[in-house]
């Protein structure tokens, strides 16, 4: 079957506004002959391809359809600057990534930066989680835990994101007179993340086991993002887990001012492996952002131990 490429464009750009009114405008068109093509796409498939909520998502067949668009965008791109120099109206192709939000506010930015001529709509996850947008896709590529690659993707090792349990100086004294015994850290309050977010609880685990106790379970601050959960420990709100700390050398500027006065519970640090998985698919583009990225990871991220 042969797929009409503006009606594939008028799903892609409906997923990715979220609503047919705000493709429309992106695509310079009314929302009425935006919303024929998509159903006339959906005609030709034979099945329904978006919920019409808001906002927009798209249903099993429109995941598949899109995957196709992106596709279709992205080797369409690639041929017309084959093709001759770009025109002052041709747009930059987009690549859809799926991150979670330590990368992002640490090592992948400037990574990003030094690709020219894309322009990225980043998809921010939990690092277990973005790989779930793949075989949606919503997105060509992304920064995961998950090491096996899902269907029709690729996966490489990245290094590891390094945590490490620590607290402002005057809360450590206050709660930690004797160190981060299990029954210190049951009372002590900590900073999470999100609800999703296991680092914490990993660590306590391995406390927990090493005394023989019950893992502890502290009073709970979330705070998600990164930023502001660094600060919320800065400021004595809770202890965390510091980071992601960078391999010898290299340095995240979100983790510097006000390092002094936070101190460190335990030398123990939890690891957690990063991989990046992109869609198998031979593109000049695709390859490029990837390679940004990981030669990005190798300056910044511990290796994995061996």
């Amino acid at each position: 079957m042969r797929w009409e490429s503006g009606q594939l464009a008028a799903l892609a750009a409906v997923v990715s506004e979220g609503s047919f009114d705000a493709a429309a405008r992106v695509l310079h068109v009314t929302p009425s002959a935006l919303s024929q093509r998509v159903r006339a796409l959906e005609s030709a498939a034979g099945a329904v391809l978006v919920q019409r909520t808001r906002p927009v998502r798209p249903t099993g067949p429109g995941r598949t359809l899109l995957r196709l668009a992106r596709q279709v965008e992205l080797l369409g791109s690639e041929a017309a600057a084959e093709l001759g120099p770009a025109d002052d109206g041709d747009r930059p192709v987009t690549v859809p990534l799926a991150v979670n939000a330590d990368s992002l506010a640490t090592w992948l930015v400037p990574a990003l930066a030094a690709v020219d001529g894309v322009v990225f709509d980043l998809h921010l996850a939990d690092q277990d989680r973005t790989v779930d947008l793949l075989p949606a896709g919503e997105v060509m590529a992304a920064v995961t835990s998950q090491r096996t690659p899902v269907q029709g993707c690729t996966a490489v090792p990245l290094g590891v994101t390094r945590y490490q349990p620590r607290a402002d100086r005057e809360f450590a004294a206050r709660w930690f007179p004797h160190g981060p015994t299990p029954e210190a850290l049951d009372a002590a309050p900590m900073v999470v993340f999100a609800r999703t977010d296991d680092l914490q609880d990993a660590w306590l685990r391995r406390v927990a086991d090493a005394a023989g106790t019950a893992v502890p379970d502290p009073p709970r601050h979330h705070v998600p993002a990164t930023a502001d959960f660094l600060a919320a420990v800065r400021h004595g709100l809770g202890w965390g887990m510091w980071g992601p700390l960078p391999r010898p050398g290299a340095r995240f500027e979100v983790l510097e001012a006000g390092d002094p006065d936070v101190v460190a519970l335990s030398d123990d640090t939890v690891d957690v492996p990063l991989h990046l998985q992109q869609w198998r698919l031979r593109s000049a583009v695709l390859d490029r952002v990837t390679a940004a990225i990981r030669t990005a990871a190798s300056r910044s991220l511990p290796l994995a131990p061996t």
